[in-house]
């Protein structure tokens, strides 16, 4: 079995990952386990370990909106292989999810010698994807957004998702630190870039790449 050097797993059930963890690391016991509960932290192991052999991503982590952080990673850390891991099971999700570039689509019901499977699949170039998944044409209003997400830089995606948490410019400012006249510059080539006006209409565009409600697990 291929024994990766670092895999990075973010997803905010401690449970979860706990769970995950124990269960993988006696088949990878060789690889460093880094682990993100949020957008923030993922963002920070991702600029220090660009190196990093796989990425396993929780689609609803607070802070991801939806498929904006695969499409992130994706187009960032393009080394990376992305592995989806999602309560979400549905092949509208899972096309998607294939579509912004995710090597693999792993739902959180996977029994556990599989989970093992796909990411030695996935290690070796393979794409993983569950056994009963139909695949299914996206949406062209989806795949423009998305390529306009894609275009935005490290720091615009930033400011992008601190708008979208309702902080203001002067706020944003203060956290980046920076000056709050960068900060107008920013919003300016994020909304030409998303080709919209404001930053409300820019929130309500990355909205098209939320996923659809999976019940009480994400």
């Amino acid at each position: 079995m291929f024994q990766p050097e670092k895999i990075i797993i973010a997803d905010d059930h401690p449970l979860f990952r706990q769970a995950l963890l124990g269960a993988l690391k006696p088949q990878f016991s060789q690889t460093s386990w880094l682990e993100a509960q949020t957008i923030p932290a993922l963002e920070a192991l991702l600029q220090s370990n660009s190196d990093a052999d796989l990425l396993l991503l929780d689609l609803n982590i607070p802070g991801a909106h939806g498929f904006s952080t695969l499409i992130y990673v994706r187009n960032h850390f393009p080394q990376i292989p992305v592995v989806v891991v999602s309560a979400h099971e549905d092949n509208d999700t899972i096309s998607q999810a294939v579509s912004y570039g995710a090597a693999g689509y792993v739902p959180k019901s996977t029994p556990v010698e599989d989970i093992i499977s796909a990411i030695n699949s996935i290690l070796m170039g393979d794409v993983w994807l569950p056994k009963n998944y139909q695949n299914q044409s996206m949406d062209a209003g989806h795949a423009e957004i998305a390529e306009r997400v894609a275009s935005l830089t490290q720091q615009q995606y930033k400011i992008l998702m601190m708008f979208a948490q309702g902080l203001l410019n002067k706020q944003i400012a203060y956290d980046l630190n920076v000056s709050e006249a960068t900060i107008k510059a920013h919003a300016t080539a994020i909304f030409r870039k998303l080709n919209v006006r404001n930053r409300t209409q820019a929130v309500i565009a990355i909205s098209q790449l939320e996923v659809g409600e999976a019940g009480d697990v994400s």
